[in-house]
């Protein structure tokens, strides 16, 4: 009985152009903010010694900013790569249980749309994507739209902070490292849905903290994550 009901809640979802409009239309505040601290990476790849194309094609090909960061972070010569490779992997593991939560509402879409807007599937573009669907608003393509668009942002101000890197020194007095931490408190903020939204976001909170002083690496980003979800899953079990 209660399969059928979450079924019956989560219907089938469209996948249009209007529906990607919408998404790209109501991002582009989010996308304006992701240009800001994608500024940042610009101006840390050129300190980094990578070249243009390198850096173009790490925001294109990864697209994901907290890895791409402490893949920075971590590029010295000789390049560890085994390391790099482990630690991006590590932080990335959130985007299981990211496509995970989406799964329920684009599984009935056809394969090569639902593997095109997996790719624009960050962690603001899949904030907004959820709002929409928990509103009751059905249409794929919204992350599409959504994704594309912070997607440009992304893009556009890896190059133009790669460009700007001798003149940017120091981001930090441009206020421009605040910018990430000011997009995910205002997603936060987007999804809170009252009362029943303080448990899973406490664990979770709890949990990566502890984490954060117990464990190297990001694994208090996954398990901090994995942590709420689980809270919350059986909160809405019940």
């Amino acid at each position: 009985m209660t399969e059928n009901v979450k079924e019956e809640s989560r219907p089938e979802v469209d996948f249009t152009a209007a529906g990607a409009w919408i998404g790209f239309r109501q991002s582009l505040p989010v996308a304006l903010s992701v240009f800001a601290y994608g500024l940042v990476f610009g101006v840390l790849a050129k300190q980094a010694n990578l070249s243009f194309l390198e850096a173009l094609l790490m925001s294109v090909l990864v697209f994901a900013g907290a890895s791409q960061f402490t893949a920075l972070g971590l590029w010295v010569v000789p390049l560890p790569s085994l390391t790099i490779i482990l630690t991006t992997f590590i932080i990335n593991l959130r985007h299981i249980l990211m496509g995970a939560s989406l799964y329920p509402y684009i599984r009935h879409l056809k394969t090569l749309p639902r593997n095109v807007i997996l790719y624009f599937m960050s962690d603001e573009s899949w904030a907004l994507t959820m709002g929409q669907f928990q509103s009751g608003k059905r249409n794929g393509a919204f992350l599409l739209g959504s994704g594309f668009v912070i997607g440009l942002g992304w893009w556009g101000s890896t190059v133009v902070g790669y460009l700007l890197g001798n003149l940017i020194e120091h981001p930090e007095q441009w206020g421009l490292d605040f910018a990430f931490l000011a997009v995910f408190i205002a997603l936060l903020v987007a999804q809170w849905k009252g009362k029943k939204n303080i448990l899973p976001w406490l664990v979770a909170g709890i949990v990566a903290v502890v984490a954060k002083f117990l464990l190297p690496d990001k694994w208090y980003i996954l398990l901090g994550g994995l942590a709420g979800s689980l809270v919350g899953a059986w909160l809405n079990d019940d």
